[in-house]
Formats: C-alpha cells, structure tokens, sequence
C-alpha cells in the first residue's frame, strides 16, 4: 500500500486480500439467508436487514475500495464494467464525477451531524413493537405465525400504562391507527432531522441505510461493519418485542417489568456508544463527497 497527496495505492495482491475478507465475513450472513430462501423458509428476525433495507444480499458481499483509493494491477480492470470505475494514474479508480445528486448526500450529512449531535434518549423502552400490533386482530399481527407472550387485551393494557415515546418516523409510521395517539410525539417524514437520536435502536440500525444508499462510493467495509450493528440491534429489537422467539433462541427482554426496562436500557446504551464511531465514518465519507462534487 502506497498512500500519496491523500490517494492510497493498493497492490494487486493486497486488495484482492482486501475483497477476500470481505467476502469471506459477509458470506456468514447472505450464505444462511440465501439458503432459508431457497426453502422458502422465513426468519422473523433476520430476514428484516434484507427484506425491508432491500439491499441484495449479492450487493452486500460486493468489495468496492470507496474513494481515494487506486487499484494496481491488471486483473483491476474488471472494476471497469461498473460506470462509476474509471482509469487513472497507476491503476483503476472511482470516479467521483459520477457521484449521484448532491442534494441527497447532503440530506444524509445534516441527519447523520443532528443525530451524532443530539443527547440520546434512553426512556422508549422498546414500545414500538408493541404498538404495531397494539389492538390488532390475530390476522392482523405480521409475525402471526408466531405466538405473543400475551393476549391482546393485557398486551394493550401494557402499552397503555406506558408512556410511549417514539421519535423514529420509520417505526411510528407502523403504529396501528389506535396507537398512534398514544405516542407523545408524532413525527413525520419531513420532520426527521428534528427527532432522530441515537439513543433509538432504529436510528442506529439506520447507519446500515445510509451506507448502501452511498455505494458504491462507500467502501464495502464500512457498509458490513454497519450491517454487523444493525444485524445486533434487530435481535434486541426483537427479543424486547410482545413476540415469542424463544423457539429461535431469543430469550425475551420483559420490558413489561422494571427489570426488563433496565436491561432494555443498558442495551440502548451500549448501542448509542457503538454507533457513534460508524456515524463519523460516514460523515466523513458524505463530506468528502461532497467536495469532489462542488
């Protein structure tokens, strides 16, 4: 690896070394997922990071180097047949002319600045699970294959002895219509930025969003350290829902008591701390971006 003016080369060797790795780590997740499809078996859990974030799972096990970096040698040239590839000094780079629309990357800088910025919130304690299905009939409940850990009428009383307090649009959009008054905010998609906090396991889980929404100019590192997050968030997600996965090997967390709330809590916390590393990557990565764009 040679790093000049900023641009690192990368020699032939050590960047297929570079996409091995990647390829190898990445694998462990699309391989089972690939495998439960062509069953046509479905995961409550884990099927959500590729069903509903819509990333293919061959997509997330493409290696791309992000910007700044030049690939040496010529089996390179392959990268050639993506348009955002070009030739360049020493080798074959992104060609950061063919970024998409500034205006979209700088949407994802300003949440991704807000959110890093906000004091997290740690009071939530999970509830958004609750209110998806939250006076819903058996057939209305998505995951009605599985069973509740209660019935509906003591599942409602729950959530009604609760404060509910969802700041995260893309869970509160999913709020049954009875729900939806209870929450003590109600935000919408324009009022995103005014609401995120990294404290919401979702905002979190998120990061992985605005990853592959950059790709292929984020480097594809980045892009599975953010799926690795999110992948354990949404198991949290899950084990804190009114869902019964124990049949999975998810342990609930019993936000119903107080001791269940203290370890909601806690995980919130470690998440909140976990997170903050990856959103400054991707700050940097929109802010570069946007230089070579002005």
């Amino acid at each position: 690896m040679v790093a000049t003016d900023k641009v690192t080369l990368l020699a032939e060797a050590e960047w297929h070394e570079r996409r091995r790795a990647h390829e190898q780590r990445v694998f462990a997740w699309t391989g089972t997922h690939q495998a439960r499809a062509a069953r046509g078996d479905k995961h409550p859990v884990h099927d959500f990071l590729f069903e509903y974030y819509r990333f293919r799972p061959s997509w997330l096990r493409r290696w791309h180097p992000g910007p700044d970096v030049v690939l040496a040698g010529t089996s390179a040239r392959e990268f050639l047949h993506w348009p955002e590839y070009h030739e360049t000094d020493g080798g074959i780079a992104l060609n950061l002319a063919t970024l998409p629309r500034r205006e979209s990357i700088a949407w994802i800088l300003n949440l991704l600045r807000v959110t890093a910025g906000r004091p997290p919130a740690f009071a939530c304690f999970g509830l958004h699970e609750w209110a998806m299905v939250y006076r819903q009939t058996p057939a209305e409940v998505r995951h009605n294959q599985w069973p509740l850990r209660f019935p509906p009428d003591e599942l409602a009383r729950i959530v009604e002895a609760q404060p509910v307090r969802c700041s995260h649009f893309d869970a509160f959009r999913f709020f049954t219509a009875p729900a939806q008054p209870l929450n003590k905010i109600q935000p919408t998609r324009a009022t995103v930025p005014e609401f995120e906090q990294r404290g919401c396991l979702h905002a979190n889980m998120d990061l992985y969003k605005w990853a592959f929404k950059l790709a292929p100019f984020t480097p594809s590192e980045l892009i599975a350290d953010c799926f690795a997050l999110a992948r354990a968030i949404r198991e949290v997600d899950m084990r804190a829902s009114p869902y019964d996965f124990q049949k999975l090997g998810y342990a609930p967390i019993r936000i119903e008591t107080s001791e269940g709330r203290a370890d909601y809590e806690a995980q919130q916390r470690d998440f909140a701390e976990r997170s903050q590393p990856l959103r400054a990557r991707l700050i940097a990565l929109c802010e570069r971006l946007l230089s070579a764009s002005t």
